[in-house]
Parts: structure tokens; C-alpha cells; sequence
């Protein structure tokens, strides 16, 4: 079995290179890998639902933690409110217009009709932060697509076991209320998780760099844990939990998102081989064409209707509203939630999960490729404006009271020809090596600092979240940043053993 695993492992990393080539989403290799092993190809049965959607779950709580790890609020805080509308009301405009769809063009009755929307109308953050990372698109799209994906997973999970379960369902504003609430429970206990793990883990040095990353991702599932033990979205609480804690001022911050991204790629290499396991190929036929009407109507009535209306408060653009309808990119979330009503012994669950294993497959492969075309169509491409932001990671240093700060510089960092006096940190800290093309020399007030270098700064603690702010403001403004707005500070450089 271990045999077997590593070499499964080893496949898909060496699958992530064919798809970086090919600009197809690593999630269809992955799924392809799982028909090869099934019953189909090799012939090893696997039919446990119930099973993958526990792990399917366990999956989606460390690629949610890893997206808000690596999310940056300052890119995504501009398209808070209009993410919010697109994942609640957008989400019921697509179910909507999607279970319409399902009925009348399909025939599926009312029941299983809403569960087909229900299923497919949730972007999937994995696919979408895979996608869109490659694609180079301005901070507000990204923003809106990125916080999108991370909050319209809770509305569609609580819609989906409501019409799992329609016998005992409500009136639409009792559903309503309960998705209202369940976010409300969530969003409190991911900011409450995320700001207590945040002041621990800056008042406590733990012995070990290592120990912090398992730390921080311990916390995530902590706030899923228990936004889910008190009625509430786990997920929104898992994924806002991790945005806090992944944007603030923690040690070995680098080291922590690398250790969640390495962790998030085995998340969904499993999770893809698993569900690709899990479906019969043999069987899918008969639901292909049923497939693909559905998701000709999601793709282009659903999802754009939703968008429109969703954004005509904040007067998006129309090129705009193009890109984020098309970018509406489903993956394993769907896949994973067609496991509910199957759990649940729904009259006509496989028929469900058949055709939304063939709609990801299919529009992944119409939309994922042709999203870099649409944006350069669009004249929606931007330049990476992340390039120039210089790279911080903090060790402490307990028993001297003090902290390490290790700083790369960036090829389009303005901190380059700025000298070391004119960084103008605070007086409880200072720059004692620079590491340039292999070779460290401490340097002098006059050093001038370069692309490419690595400086390593000490500060105390009182001074440290300032001498981190001093050094991001000139990674952005230069040797003149803080001089008319007054950040910074402006204490003259001291030199290493000067008094």
C-alpha cells in the first residue's frame, strides 16, 4: 500500500508540470488518474460515499486554509461587499435559473432539479486560486473571484442538505434565516480563532521553526471545529480564520504559507483521485448530453445573470462582468457536495453525481484554458504589482527579547539604491549583514542596497511591527517614503556597535 501511494504521489507531481505546460487545471490529471486506477481501468473498487465525503470535507477544510493563508487583505478588502452579494444572492439566482434548467429542459423533477443547482452553482476555491494565480488580472477581479470562492461554499452546502432533506424543508425565509445565521456563526468564530491564535503566537516563542506552521494550521481546524459545534459555517470560519492569521505580523510567516501550500497540494491530489475513483466512467454516457445542457445554462445564463445583478450596485464594468462570469470556475466542491444526497439515499443521487463529475470535466476544460485569452481579449491583463513587495520573515529570538527579521529584496523592489542610513529604522534595531550574489558582509551607513539582496535586521520587541512597517513603506515608496506623510519615522540610522 505504501508502494502504491508513493508512486500515485509521484504521478501527480509530475502531472503539475505537464498541466503547467499545457494550461489545462491540474484537478482534470488528477481526476484522470483516479479512472485509471477504478473500476474501468486497474479495477480497484471503491464505492464508499459516505467515505469521500468525510475525506472531501477534510480536504476542502486545508485548501480553504491555504487560500486564506496566501490571500493578501489588502488585494481582496475592496471586494468584500461585492463578493458577499455574488456568494449569497448570486449563489440563489444561479440555483435558481439552473434548477429551471434541470426541469424543464431535462426533466428531472423539482427535488432533484434544485439539488443540481444547489450542487453546481458554488465556485471552487482550489480551481479558481490555481487558475487565477497564472493569470494576471487586476486586484479587484482577483479580490472579487478569490473572496468569492472562499465565502459561497457555506449558503451552498446548507441549500444542498435543505433539498437533500426536502421532506422536512421550510419556507424560503426560514432557509433564509438559517443561512444568514450559519454565516453570522461562522464569520464570528473564524475572526475570534484568528485574532486569539494571532496574539498567542506572538507572545509565545516556540522552540522549534516548524512548530508555528503546524500551529497555524492546527487553528484552522479549530475555528471549523467549532463553528460547525455551534450551528455555524465551518468553512466561512475556517477560511477567515486563515485570512487573519495569514496577514498578520507572525514568525516564519514564509515557511508557514509553504508548508500550508505543500499541504493543500496533497489535499487535492487525494481529493481528485479519490472522486475520480469513485465514478464509473462506463456509466456516465447516458448523462453527458443532460450534463452539458445544464452547463451551457449555468455557463451562460446563470452565472452571467447573477453576476449582473449581483454587481449593478457597484457599477462593475461590463468587460468586467464578462471576465468574473466566465471565471466562475467549478472543481472538487461540486464533486463533493453531488456525495450528499447520495449519503442520504435520494432517489436518483447517481444520476446527480454522474452528471456533475461530466459538467466539471467538460466546462474546466472550456474554461480553464480559455480564461487567459478572454482576459487579453478583454484588455483586462495586468502587470503583477506583488513583484515589488520585499519578503519578511520573522524568527525570535526568546531569552534576548529581541527578533530576527530576514528581508529579500525583489527585482522591482524601490527599495534598490537606497542606502542602509537612509532605511531610517527605529533606534532599538539595525541592519548587521547583507548576503549579496552568495557573499555576506556587514554593512556600513553608506551601504547602498540592491535587487537580489537578503539583509538580516535585529529588533527588540517593542520595535519590531515598526521596523517591519519602515521596510515594506520603502520596499513601495523608496528612500523618500515617509518624508511628507510622516511614516517611519525619521531616527537616524545607528550602526552596528555604536552608542
Amino acid at each position: 500500500m505504501l508502494l502504491f501511494s508513493a508512486l500515485v504521489l509521484l504521478i501527480a507531481v509530475a502531472a503539475v508540470r505537464l498541466s503547467s505546460r499545457s494550461g489545462l487545471p491540474s484537478l482534470l490529471l488528477y481526476l484522470g488518474i483516479g479512472i485509471a486506477l477504478g473500476q474501468d481501468g486497474l479495477g480497484i473498487p471503491f464505492d464508499d460515499a459516505e467515505l469521500t465525503q468525510v475525506l472531501g470535507y477534510t480536504a476542502l477544510i486545508i485548501i480553504l486554509a491555504e487560500g486564506g493563508l496566501t490571500t493578501r487583505w489588502s488585494d481582496i478588502r475592496p471586494a468584500v461587499p461585492s463578493a458577499a452579494v455574488l456568494a449569497t444572492a448570486g449563489v440563489g439566482i444561479s440555483v435558481a435559473v439552473t434548477a429551471s434548467a434541470a426541469h424543464y429542459l431535462i426533466g428531472l423533477d423539482w427535488q432533484l432539479a434544485l439539488l443540481m443547482g444547489a450542487v453546481v452553482s458554488s465556485t471552487d476555491a482550489a480551481a479558481v486560486f490555481s487558475v487565477l494565480r497564472r493569470v494576471r488580472l487586476p486586484k479587484r477581479l482577483s479580490g472579487v473571484l478569490e473572496a468569492e470562492s472562499g465565502f459561497n461554499d457555506p449558503p451552498v452546502i446548507i441549500l444542498v442538505v435543505t433539498f437533500a432533506t426536502l421532506d422536512t424543508v421550510g419556507p424560503w425565509y426560514v432557509i433564509s434565516g438559517q443561512i444568514a445565521l450559519q454565516l453570522a456563526i461562522g464569520l464570528a468564530v473564524g475572526l475570534a480563532v484568528g485574532k486569539i491564535g494571532e496574539f498567542g503566537l506572538r507572545q509565545v516563542a516556540l522552540p522549534a521553526a516548524g512548530l508555528y506552521p503546524i500551529a497555524v494550521l492546527t487553528l484552522t481546524v479549530l475555528a471549523y471545529a467549532c463553528g460547525s459545534m455551534l450551528q455555524g459555517s465551518g468553512f466561512l470560519a475556517v477560511y477567515v480564520a486563515a485570512l487573519v492569521l495569514g496577514n498578520a505580523r507572525l514568525p516564519h510567516r514564509p515557511a508557514t504559507r509553504g508548508f500550508a501550500e505543500a499541504l493543500a497540494w496533497v489535499a487535492q491530489i487525494g481529493l481528485f483521485v479519490l472522486l475520480g475513483m469513485l465514478v464509473t466512467p462506463h456509466l456516465l454516457w447516458p448523462d453527458v448530453l443532460p450534463a452539458v445542457v445544464i452547463g451551457l445554462a449555468l455557463s451562460l445564463v446563470a452565472r452571467p445573470l447573477s453576476v449582473v445583478l449581483c454587481t449593478l450596485p457597484f457599477r462593475m464594468p461590463w468587460r468586467e462582468q464578462a471576465l468574473v462570469s466566465w471565471a466562475g470556475l467549478r472543481g472538487a466542491v461540486p464533486i463533493v457536495l453531488a456525495t450528499i444526497p447520495m449519503v442520504n439515499e435520494v432517489d436518483g443521487s447517481d444520476r446527480i453525481f454522474n452528471m456533475v463529475f461530466v459538467l466539471v470535466v467538460v466546462f474546466t476544460l472550456l474554461q480553464g484554458p480559455t480564461l487567459p485569452w478572454l482576459t487579453r481579449i478583454l484588455g483586462l491583463h495586468s502587470r503583477d504589482e506583488s513583484a515589488m513587495e520585499i519578503d519578511i520573515e520573522s524568527a525570535p529570538l526568546d531569552r534576548l527579547r529581541g527578533h530576527l527579521l530576514s528581508v529579500s529584496i525583489p527585482q522591482s523592489s524601490r527599495m534598490h539604491g537606497v542606502e542602509v542610513a537612509e532605511l531610517r529604522l527605529p533606534q532599538a534595531s539595525s541592519v548587521v549583514l547583507v548576503v549579496r550574489e552568495g557573499t555576506s558582509f556587514v554593512p556600513e551607513p553608506t551601504t547602498a542596497l540592491r535587487r537580489g539582496d537578503e539583509l538580516l535586521v535585529v529588533a527588540t520587541d517593542p520595535v519590531r511591527d515598526a521596523v517591519e512597517r519602515r521596510l515594506l513603506s520603502v520596499g513601495r515608496g523608496g528612500k523618500l517614503a515617509g518624508w511628507l506623510r510622516g511614516g517611519g519615522g525619521s531616527t537616524a540610522y545607528r550602526a552596528p556597535g555604536r552608542k
